[in-house]
């Protein structure tokens, strides 16, 4: 087990994953407008598998997708952080960042906040050379906090988890080296 990483922002607290995060989670994967580049929403059944593996990630790294709340008003809001994706890309083997949020905190810079705070640990504290960040072609909300966090566009590329024809199927990429990073800094 490696030690446990988690860490606050002026606004935000991310951390490990608890049992009563479950329920909001299920809620939130169960929201159709969060779940709207997805290929269909999560049952119980399912984000809770889900909460569960990222939980041991985080266990078994020390850092993952980390439960996010909002100081002082939310106990669960979604998640943000870092995991090595499990399909086969044509960028592999990689880290990414990615976050999910309840659709009551969108518009409120939340995401890019997290995000911000989850590169400073891939960059400073993990000392990754580079973190990737991909979405479905269309969802332009992800791809603007990825163009916030100071990721540049490098391309498309077809998910391969999606079936042929779907129009999820087309993704973008965008990267962030840690000279880029700490250029900014």
């Amino acid at each position: 087990m490696a030690e446990l990483i988690e860490f606050e922002t002026d606004r935000l607290r991310l951390r490990q994953w608890q049992e009563s995060d479950f329920e909001s989670f299920a809620a939130l994967n169960a929201d159709p407008q969060v779940m709207e580049y997805f290929p269909e929403p999560l049952s119980c059944q399912a984000s809770n598998e889900m909460a569960e593996k990222i939980r041991s990630l985080i266990m078994e790294r020390g850092w993952g997708f980390w439960a996010l709340e909002v100081k002082g008003a939310e106990s669960f809001g979604g998640f943000c952080g870092l995991h090595i994706p499990t399909a086969t890309l044509p960028f592999s083997r990689c880290v990414e960042i990615g976050w999910r949020l309840s659709s009551g905190l969108w518009g409120k810079g939340y995401a890019s906040e997290a995000a911000r705070g989850a590169l400073n640990i891939a960059f400073e504290r993990l000392e990754f050379p580079e973190i990737v960040s991909f979405t479905t072609a269309g969802n332009q909300r992800s791809r603007r906090v990825m163009e916030r966090i100071g990721m540049k566009y490098s391309g498309e590329f077809e998910h391969p988890s999606l079936p042929e024809g779907s129009w999820l199927r087309p993704h973008v990429l965008y990267r962030l080296r840690r000279e880029q990073w700490d250029a900014k800094a």
